[in-house]
């Protein structure tokens, strides 16, 4: 099927610093692409997947679940471990809830952790309902754009598919057993305006991951997807400076290579 306009998946050849974006459930590349345009325009090596099921229509997702979107960016992150000094996984939502459980296993391979409003749990009743009402119901409405920026949409679909929801939430219950494993610097930042993922979800990860370097800062006019509102500058900017801190000489990378990629096509930028 083809991707949805503005849906592509994004990378960036640079220096020896690279960072992996994770988007969030239902979502794509598209709600993180401000970000990873950030980072690429300060020399940074970049790679944004479109996970497996999304970005083209919600029937692929019935058949994907919560390894396939794990292992896409299991993949992306060996690939930039084999060119790169120091990687750093930053994610959205679901996206975050990725990142997490890539530290957890990955250890040292991982410099550091950037989670925006990070899931991890499915909560209120459809927790309950999903392994029946997942043979019932396809679909129930969707969960993108919760944004508070005028004028600012997400990319994603209009109906969440039970089946792949289901598998989230059994990746979910898996990835909070992981959390003590997380042993990185960690940035998390976190609305406390969000109608998808409630805050709840970023103090469990704060009060179980093992962490010793942690930096919690909240968005206060932002929704879900801060990435596309109005603190979406100081999540680029908070995101680099922890980059900074930690890989020394950052932002003396190369110019070399200035020029973005989206899917091996050289772009202006």
């Amino acid at each position: 099927m083809p991707v949805l306009p503005g849906a592509e998946p994004f990378r960036h050849e640079g220096g020896e610093v690279g960072v992996l974006l994770c988007h969030g459930f239902t979502g794509s590349p598209q709600s993180l692409r401000p970000w990873a345009e950030y980072l690429a325009e300060r020399g940074l090596t970049v790679a944004l997947p479109l996970l497996p099921g999304h970005g083209t229509r919600w029937e692929d997702m019935q058949l994907t679940g919560w390894q396939d979107w794990y292992a896409e960016v299991d993949r992306e992150l060996r690939a930039l471990r084999e060119r790169c000094a120091h990687v750093f996984v930053f994610g959205l939502s679901m996206g975050g809830a990725l990142a997490l459980r890539l530290a957890a296993k990955h250890g040292d391979e991982v410099s550091g952790i950037v989670v925006v409003n990070p899931a991890n749990k499915v909560h209120g009743l459809a927790a309950h309902a999903l392994p029946v009402l997942r043979h019932f119901v396809r679909t129930v409405p969707g969960i993108t754009s919760d944004i508070a920026k005028e004028g600012s949409a997400e990319i994603g679909y209009d109906k969440v598919p039970l089946h792949a929801a289901h598998s989230m939430r059994n990746g979910y219950r898996l990835l909070d057993g992981e959390l003590p494993q997380v042993t990185q610097p960690l940035l998390l930042l976190h609305s406390p305006q969000d109608h998808v993922v409630p805050p709840v979800d970023s103090e469990r990860i704060l009060s179980r991951v093992s962490s010793t370097d942690v930096t919690e800062i909240l968005l206060e006019q932002s929704y879900h997807v801060a990435t596309l509102d109005h603190d979406a500058d100081r999540i680029f900017e908070e995101s680099y400076a922890f980059i900074g801190r930690l890989a020394p000489g950052v932002g003396k990378e190369s110019d070399a290579g200035r020029g973005v990629q989206q899917e091996g096509t050289a772009t202006g930028g």
